[in-house]
């Protein structure tokens, strides 16, 4: 397969039910190393100081992608679990299935971090605005997002700076089709 991981993405990818499988992606160790190298590819020379990802593909992909950048890695948690110490909290727009999450970080970064966000899949973006706000509340400067696959309407601004992805939704077929 290549190394920037698109056509590991486009062959291993499936629809199950109606609902995106990129676990099976994942299950493949030669797989998920060219996804985590294409990910992380684009940002290698922009001087990102961490990678941010959210719970709980974010938490697998943003950590894979931050060792790849040689960089430290700081979670965002969904909902009320343990999260010790300090934390920044913000509730995100409605998702693409109705629902509003709540989002926290550890205010662990400062003015000096530069910081990407890595996921599995942007839809509208909501999540992924909701990270940018939690980033600069702690005063780091948001770079943007890399992710598997991007959904994200191209003729409006997510708000969420420059945006990287391994593949476009549409390139995966239909979802009623399984």
């Amino acid at each position: 397969m290549d190394q920037n991981g698109r056509a590991d993405v486009l062959s291993l990818f499936r629809w199950a039910g109606g609902h995106a499988d990129v676990w099976r992606v994942f299950a493949d160790g030669s797989a998920l190393r060219h996804v985590v190298a294409g990910l992380a590819d684009p940002w290698r020379d922009a001087g990102v100081t961490a990678v941010v990802g959210i719970e709980s593909r974010g938490f697998l992909l943003g950590a894979a992608v931050a060792v790849e950048l040689g960089v430290g890695f700081v979670g965002i948690r969904k909902g009320g679990g343990l999260f010790p110490g300090p934390k920044a909290t913000v509730v995100t727009d409605v998702d693409y299935r109705g629902h509003r999450h709540q989002l926290r970080m550890q205010r662990v970064v400062g003015t000096d971090d530069r910081m990407l966000l890595v996921d599995d899949w942007a839809e509208r973006g909501s999540q992924a605005r909701a990270a940018r706000q939690l980033v600069e509340s702690c005063g780091a400067r948001f770079l943007g997002l890399s992710v598997v696959v991007d959904q994200l309407d191209p003729t409006t601004d997510p708000g969420l700076g420059r945006v990287t992805s391994l593949v476009r939704a549409e390139e995966l077929g239909d979802p009623d089709v399984t």
